[in-house]
């Protein structure tokens, strides 16, 4: 049943690409334990991190997302957590940061299974830890929930049954049984599309883009 509050202190992220569509976000790299290689040497993918371009760095994005990392601790928060998203048919969890915490993902795992009107995406690296093993496999069981394991690569490599979600270096690169991400053809945004959500689609590619991506997409390359 969908709860009624007066009010609430959670802080909602909106990105333009999505269609307005909603998500909880946290900083990147800060809280990203899958995104680094080896000491000091980040993964592939994460080398040219868009959440760490453009209006990702002025001090009033970045707010909201240190708020969050504090605010989740919160004994109510997940009574709040839901509360927000009475309204909401699609929630992206994370347009930058992931779930570094294992309390952090038990406490989402409570927010989807309590708000079944609403179809979840997580794209996560925490697959990498065993730790978070049951908890991404009762997301993942859950309907209204799609956990996309992101791939390191940047040239469109992943394991089928593992990863769903990888870049590729441009549109033209799409591997096989592989659903393209076109939001390219309009203007970066999904213009309805709603794939990522889709538990019939097992992988996702995205053509990469921006300027930081293509220089490591290039040394890769050379």
């Amino acid at each position: 049943m969908k709860q009624t509050k007066i009010a609430t202190a959670v802080k909602i992220s909106i990105t333009s690409k999505l269609d307005g569509i909603r998500s909880w976000s946290l900083q990147a790299l800060d809280t990203c334990p899958g995104s680094i290689e080896s000491p000091g040497v980040l993964v592939d993918a994460c080398k040219g991190c868009y959440a760490t371009t453009g209006n990702y760095r002025f001090s009033n994005v970045k707010a909201p997302r240190e708020f969050n990392r504090i605010d989740w601790q919160r004994m109510d928060w997940c009574d709040d957590m839901v509360y927000e998203l009475t309204n909401d048919e699609y929630f992206r969890w994370f347009d930058s940061g992931d779930m570094y915490s294992l309390a952090l993902a038990e406490k989402m795992l409570e927010v989807m299974q309590r708000t079944p009107w609403c179809k979840h995406w997580l794209p996560t690296r925490m697959h990498k830890f065993p730790k978070f093993a049951l908890v991404l496999r009762a997301m993942a069981q859950l309907p209204n929930v799609m956990v996309r394991p992101s791939s390191d690569s940047i040239v469109g490599e992943f394991v089928s049954g593992l990863h769903g979600s990888v870049i590729v270096p441009d549109s033209r690169v799409n591997p096989d049984m592989v659903t393209l991400c076109r939001a390219y053809e309009n203007e970066g945004k999904c213009n309805g599309c709603r794939a990522c959500y889709d538990k019939a689609v097992p992988v996702i590619a995205y053509p990469a883009h921006g300027a930081k991506i293509g220089k490591v997409i290039r040394i890769k390359l050379a």
